[in-house]
């Protein structure tokens, strides 16, 4: 810039001279800054005019060239205070979070002070910082279409501190609502991002953009692929890699080579092109089957690499076109061999630093430095136009203007967005990165650079974008592979026949375990899927049951039971206990068949118990009411059975439970109690339940006497039919681990148990289950001792003259009687049932209606030739969504429609739907009611006026609601729709026209159209309005149907139909 070229511009929009002239800067953490022109001291001249010294700086050289045509300007300097308080989030993970950032301002302005001085410039810029932290924002960054920022912005703009200029913020969707029309804040500001590279910040009047924007990639890819020479063939066709969790660069740019609806897009240019979005669909796509050689996808080498790890060859067949903008290790660092069948399009090498990995710098950090520069130039450039005062700033000087920062020459086009020479690079044999072709998005022109390339690609030219067919035959490298395969296949099968010989014994013992083939696994059918129950809250059984998995197994029903802590390859340790269970079969005990591996699951396959667990046996009291099935001879059995198994269990090579509870001791169908859950302590871990013995609760483990402490929780379960460790001292599952755990006195905690209240009988069950938790293990006793002793107590307590067909007449009969009373209380339940699904089936429906769906099934649709229709709806709703939470919305018009529902009930009239905030009202159907539809839906609607007049938004106190309301009365259809969720729906030009009616009228009233009645009628119903509201205006109005109808003819004023309008007073309760 020159002297004259400083004189020659003007412009007649000037800055007052002492006015401050703030920037804003919203990064992931922001500032303020402040243009401000120094007073002089006391004793000093005022500073002159700006004249430029004989001193240079390249940091800003550069011209700037004015666009002709419309100009577009904005306010600078809207508020008088010096420094403009800016509030943003800091990550310290984001290239542009403030953290990284602030350095390279405050440089910036340190630089420009300089700068200002040589042009003798008396305003610097200064800065300050206000931050803030958002959770929310800090875990989505970028993706969030939220910005608490813009929450800033605009408490900034009401408060009228927004400054003159704004930097930031690099997430599109941030920007987008600052610059957008529709949704934009309307900051009428230059904003200078470095970023914001979406196409939906394309073409906005104030934005500037310092890094290339997703259209210049675009716009590559688009001539490029049509581009050829004797290196490049043309290209028609192309895999994109869409990998998730891009970065906010590679996102916009990989996203504006899918849009399709642009004719000057990429995708709408090319003939074919197909997005991957998966590693495994890359993978697949470059070893299947392609439709192309071409891949393009955005990221670093290091990306590149990963797919290598992944069994990924360097195929010179295909290419990757890997996008990595804002990357330097391209001209400091050799290439790799994972880099040589890779094009990268990158920035040229104008950069005046170096990228560091730690953020220190980086190009999102120079950008927004140089964007302090550019707008620096901008302000001197004002400045130097001779005139009193400037208060705005023409956008145009960011328009078509060039300048020099730290990251190189910038060039801005007539948009505001920096064009730059887009380098193609590749891999030569040497390993070195070397430019292949430059490509100049000022006039989207491709040069070759390297016109005798060395790379991968056979013949000196990039591979065609359509595979070729494979040629017939082995290549060598594979025959080498099947020939390595088939020697290490001979020398394996000749050592494993050897070692079967010599370890035949020893292998039998540590057999190789094997998955039950998941095709023997089949589904079993909804009949077989329900268990002996009489409970009638299905809805709660099936709860209980939800997450048991059943299935057949060789023509068996099976549980099917997650191994939650194993992948299905199995330790030799594993394996000996899973053989060993698989031996197991007892009586007592549920058969154990092995193990299936379906959809990534481990699951062991169990014999199917049909009454479910013991814990559900005993908490379904109608299924097995305690005079019957629960009486002390079976509750003796149950405890019998499992002291057999266990006895059983800790004899054979399983040895200890470990797991022991009521939830894994099930009953099949003929009543007898068999456990299962055992035989995985080397696959599942140590419980810490209410069934866990002390010792293992502080040490972790398992034992024989720990399995007797678990039988004695579930005999008190048993005896008492009460919750797991049922006591009357606390019912905190927490409390009471933590009081057996740590005993506080010397009597220990443990259940309650009846003794007061107990029988002879039930008392030596109780002093059993006593010994059984002892809190010394020693003292307790084995599973044979509590099995003798049960036998015992049976033997000496059986009622001795009852034979055995008298005990069992005498349980049929209980079982009888048992089953009378069942009856009729399921009946008793069934009758509420049925009445309280009438009464939902009248509040959904009309009751002719529910009537004959339950009759026949079907409802035959009706004509009504006289019905009054009522539409109302809430005048602004949107605005006020706009400033409610979901929630809040929700209870506004539950509060409103609960309201109007009560006012409903007494008028007839029939509520037919909410639509949102809408709600339609009829009357004379389906019960017609003469001329009275009329006079009803009236005064139901003033009714809802006078309860408007007077309702409140709890969320919003103050706040008037109004509702408009449209009532049109004629003939009308009405009819059932639908087999699934029926809705009662009324169809007609009765309906639409009062939809129109309530649409186009004011607020506070309401609507009648009563032209299709007969006179007599009408005037009965405008005194019945007359009396209710004085206030009853009549105007002449066409709807938009009978327009329409009837063209371009003009009517008198006579001719029109008339309308009512009744105007809300203001107590409406006054006529009511």
């Amino acid at each position: 810039m020159t002297d004259s070229d400083t004189s020659s511009s003007s412009d007649p929009l000037l800055h007052k001279p002492h006015t401050p002239l703030p920037i804003s800067f919203p990064f992931l953490r922001g500032g303020s800054h402040v243009w401000e022109r120094k007073p002089p001291q006391a004793g000093e001249p005022p500073s002159p005019l700006p004249t430029k010294r004989n001193r240079s700086y390249s940091a800003i050289e550069g011209e700037y060239v004015p666009v002709e045509g419309d100009e577009v300007t904005y306010k600078v300097c809207p508020v008088p205070p010096k420094n403009l308080k800016f509030q943003a989030i800091e990550d310290g993970v984001a290239p542009w979070s403030m953290n990284f950032v602030k350095p390279a301002v405050m440089k910036a302005i340190e630089t420009d002070a300089e700068i200002n001085y040589s042009y003798d410039v008396a305003r610097n810029l200064t800065a300050s910082y206000n931050e803030f932290q958002t959770v929310y924002y800090r875990n989505k960054g970028c993706s969030s279409s939220a910005c608490e920022g813009v929450e800033i912005l605009i408490d900034l703009k009401m408060s009228g501190m927004i400054g003159c200029a704004l930097l930031g913020p690099s997430c599109t969707y941030a920007t987008f609502q600052l610059v957008d029309i529709d949704v934009g804040l309307e900051l009428n500001m230059p904003i200078i991002s470095a970023g914001s590279f979406g196409l939906s910040c394309d073409y906005k009047d104030n934005l500037t953009r310092l890094l290339p924007p997703a259209r210049k990639v675009s716009n590559f890819f688009s001539n490029f692929w049509k581009f050829s020479d004797h290196i490049k063939p043309s290209w028609n066709r192309t895999y994109i890699y869409k990998k998730p969790n891009n970065t906010e660069d590679c996102f916009w740019y990989i996203n504006s080579l899918e849009v399709d609806y642009l004719e000057a897009s990429f995708a709408f240019s090319i003939e074919k092109r197909v997005v991957l979005r998966k590693e495994e669909e890359l993978l697949a796509a470059i070893k299947d089957h392609r439709e192309s050689n071409l891949f393009i996808l955005c990221g670093t080498p290091d990306d590149i690499i990963d797919l290598r790890n992944s069994s990924l060859d360097d195929d010179a067949r295909i290419a990757f076109i890997l996008i990595d903008l804002y990357n330097d290790k391209y001209y400091l660092e050799p290439s790799n061999d994972a880099m040589k069948n890779v094009l990268v399009l990158t920035m040229p090498n104008i950069r005046n630093y170096i990228i560091t990995s730690n953020n220190t710098m980086n190009d999102f950090i120079a950008a927004y430095h140089d964007a302090v520069l550019l707008f620096g130039q901008v302000m001197r450039q004002i400045w130097q136009t001779p005139a009193l005062d400037v208060d705005s700033v023409n956008i145009n000087y960011f328009r078509n203007v060039s300048f020099k920062g730290i990251a190189g020459d910038y060039k801005l086009d007539e948009y505001g967005d920096r064009d730059v020479v887009f380098s193609l690079i590749y891999t030569n044999n040497n390993n070195e990165y070397k430019v292949l072709y430059e490509f100049d998005t000022s006039n989207n022109k491709t040069t070759l650079v390297d016109d005798k390339p060395s790379f991968i690609w056979s013949e000196h030219q990039l591979p065609s974008d359509r595979t070729q067919a494979k040629k017939p035959g082995l290549q060598p490298k594979y025959i080498v592979v099947i020939s390595l395969t088939s020697l290490v296949l001979v020398v394996l099968a000749t050592a494993a026949f050897v070692f079967y010989w010599q370890n035949r014994s020893y292998r039998h013992k540590q057999k190789r375990w094997s998955h039950i083939p998941v095709e023997s696994i089949t589904p079993v059918e909804s009949s077989e899927r329900n268990m002996v129950s009489l409970n009638i809250d299905e809805d709660a059984w099936k709860d209980t049951r939800q997450k048991i998995r059943r299935a057949r197994y060789d023509k068996k029903i099976v549980i099917l039971k997650e191994l939650k802590h194993s992948d299905g390859y199995f330790s030799e340790k594993q394996k000996i206990a899973l053989n060993a269970l698989l031996h197991i079969d007892y009586y007592n005990l549920i058969k154990f068949y092995g193990t299936v591996k379906i959809d990534n699951e481990v699951l062991g396959v169990f014999e199917y118990g049909e009454r479910g667990s013991l814990r559900y046996v005993l908490d379904d009291r109608i299924s097995y009411p305690e005079e019957t099935f629960m009486d002390w001879e079976f509750k003796i059995s149950v405890m019998y059975d499992i002291a057999k198994g266990m006895s059983y269990l800790h004899s054979s090579n399983i040895e200890v439970h470990g797991h022991l509870k009521s939830t894994t001791c099930v009953i099949d169908n003929r009543m007898v109690v068999k456990i299962t859950g055992f035989g995985f302590n080397t696959i599942l871990s140590p419980d810490r339940d209410l069934w866990t013995a002390p010792e293992h609760l502080r040490i972790e483990g398992i034992s024989h006497k720990g399995d007797v402490y678990s039988f004695a929780i579930i005999a008190q379960e048993i005896m008492l039919r009460k919750c797991t460790f049922y006591t009357n001292a606390c019912s905190d599952k927490a409390e009471k681990l933590d009081r057996v755990q740590y005993p506080r006195t010397l009597c220990f905690f443990r259940p309650d148990l009846n003794f007061e209240t107990a029988s002879e009988k039930e008392l030596e069950v109780y002093l059993l289950i006593k010994s059984c938790w002892d809190e010394d293990p020693e003292k307790r006793p084995d599973f044979k001792k509590i099995e003798s002793t049960l036998g015992k107590i049976v033997s000496l307590h059986n009622q001795t003259n009852e034979s055995y067909m008298g005990n069992l007449i005498r349980r049929l009969q209980m079982y009888s009687r048992n089953l009378e009373h069942l009856v009729e209380e399921r009946t008793a339940l069934y009758k509420a049932e049925r009445d309280r699904a009438d009464n939902l089936n009248f509040m959904l429906l009309p009751g002719p209606v529910v009537r004959s769906l339950k009759e026949t099934g079907i409802v035959a649709p009706e004509l009504f030739d006289e019905v009054t229709i009522y539409f109302s709806d809430i005048v602004g709703f949107t605005t006020v969504c706009h400033y409610s939470t979901p929630m809040e919305v929700v209870d506004m018009l539950n509060d409103i429609y609960k309201n109007f529902d009560s006012i409903l009930d007494h008028h007839d009239v029939y509520k037919v739907e909410t639509i949102g905030d809408a709600y339609m009202v009829v009357s004379g159907l389906p019960r017609r009611n003469g001329d009275r539809h009329v006079i009803d839906i009236c005064h139901m609607a003033l009714d809802i006026l006078s309860f408007m007049g007077t309702f409140e938004l709890r969320h919003l106190p103050g706040l008037p609601v109004w509702i408009r309301i449209g009532v049109h009365s004629g003939p009308c259809a009405a009819g059932v729709v639908g087999l699934k969720m029926p809705r009662y729906c009324l169809f007609g030009d009765t309906v639409n026209t009062a939809s129109r009616m309530e649409s186009t009228g004011l607020r506070e009233y309401h609507h009648e159209n009563f032209q299709l009645l007969q006179q007599d009628l009408a005037e009965m119903i405008k005194c019945c309005l007359e009396q209710r509201s004085p206030r009853l205006q009549k105007r002449k109005t066409l709807s938009a149907r009978q327009r329409k109808l009837r063209g371009q003819l003009e009517l008198t004023d006579s001719e029109q139909p008339e309308y009512l309008h009744l105007a809300t007073v203001d107590n409406l309760s006054t006529f009511l």
